[in-house]
């Protein structure tokens, strides 16, 4: 009997740290891979921007040089038709290359990069504890599975949407169980696992603090970001359009529509180039995406504190004093200045002072 339960352990063993190591591969696959598709596609948005840019100025210039040539010879009709054609083909790129905001890709696979990093050394160091159970096999799973699905590696069907109908924070860890009531009772008593009343109410100001200003704040500045981008984004090809048909219209007979279609064809071009290089060239969507994955951090503390406080055995908490300290080192505080940060939040619910950003970081 002994040796069939010894025989059971040790497949049990086995298999969690079998699984383990396809954990570990897998991350470590993924932290090769997202480097070199950062690169890519950090090189994409300073090729896409060259090019468009230099399509969008060589049409506008055959604009003038076809108002400025006599006649309507074979010349005029070149340089008419080779502006309208560049002025079409800078419009087609444009779209693709605002509908896929090659910067904000470049920002997702940074970030997908530093998770898939510090996710693998996780897995490395409970491995180099000792033997992984079935939970901490499955916590790694779940933790792969999320990543796969906040930062997608391929660009058809499962890419992220860059203009969403709602902004919320990123969300790159498995959800939390839910539990129904928070932890209560008296925690001053000895073998409490370093919590106590006073800690527990010092998580809940941080939370609170949290909420409602650095997560609001990023999240507020996200939308901002957002709106920027796509107004942005819908003037760009807009008025590489409005270029074309007046490029198509230069050396009119018509007294009026030949001056009008060359200055549609010049300014409407030469203010597309404006447009794009502040929408590429400033990378928009790379400060949409930043201030979104901020929102996750904050939004992922705020998980990890509730979930501990929900937590009514505190054995199966962290240890309190630890994750205290693990606060405050994320949010680049000392543990004086976290106690500070919690106490100024209990005094602004009277309106006795303004209160501050929980972060001093980012």
């Amino acid at each position: 009997m002994a040796a069939l339960q010894a025989s059971s352990f040790s497949r049990s063993s086995w298999s969690s740290s079998s699984s383990s190591s396809r954990c570990l591969r897998r991350g470590t696959e993924a932290t090769l891979q997202a480097p070199k598709l950062q690169s890519n596609r950090l090189i994409l948005p300073r090729l896409l921007l060259t090019s468009i840019n230099a399509i969008t100025l060589s049409a506008a210039t055959m604009v003038g040089l076809a108002a400025t040539s006599c006649g309507t010879g074979a010349p005029h009709l070149a340089l008419k038709l080779s502006s309208t054609l560049l002025y079409s083909a800078a419009t087609g790129m444009l779209v693709v290359m605002n509908k896929i905001q090659p910067s904000q890709l470049t920002e997702e696979q940074r970030n997908a990069t530093r998770l898939f990093k510090q996710l693998e050394r996780e897995i490395q160091t409970t491995l180099a504890i000792g033997t992984p159970t079935e939970k901490d096999v499955k916590d790694a799973m779940d933790k792969v599975l999320a990543l796969d699905r906040a930062y997608p590696l391929p660009l058809l069907g499962t890419m992220l949407d860059k203009f969403p109908a709602t902004v919320e924070p990123a969300n790159w860890w498995p959800q939390q169980p839910k539990q129904k009531r928070l932890g209560g009772g008296n925690r001053e008593r000895k073998g409490s696992n370093g919590w106590n009343a006073k800690l527990e109410e010092e998580m809940r100001q941080i939370v609170g603090v949290l909420k409602r200003k650095d997560t609001e704040e990023y999240v507020r500045l996200s939308k901002l970001a957002l709106k920027i981008n796509k107004a942005l984004a819908i003037s760009g090809p807009l008025l590489t359009g409005i270029a074309a048909v007046g490029s198509a219209f230069v050396g009119s007979s018509s007294q009026h529509q030949g001056p009008w279609a060359v200055f549609l064809g010049v300014t409407a071009g030469a203010l597309a180039a404006i447009v794009n290089t502040m929408e590429h060239g400033g990378q928009v969507g790379m400060v949409f995406e930043m201030y979104r994955s901020n929102a996750g951090f904050f939004q992922l503390m705020e998980e990890s504190i509730v979930s501990n406080l929900k937590e009514r055995e505190v054995e199966k908490r962290e240890n309190g004093e630890l994750f205290e300290m693990k606060v405050a080192l994320q949010l680049g505080r000392s543990l004086s200045e976290l106690r500070d940060l919690a106490a100024s939040s209990s005094l602004k619910r009277y309106g006795e002072i303004t209160e501050e950003f929980a972060s001093k970081l980012f």
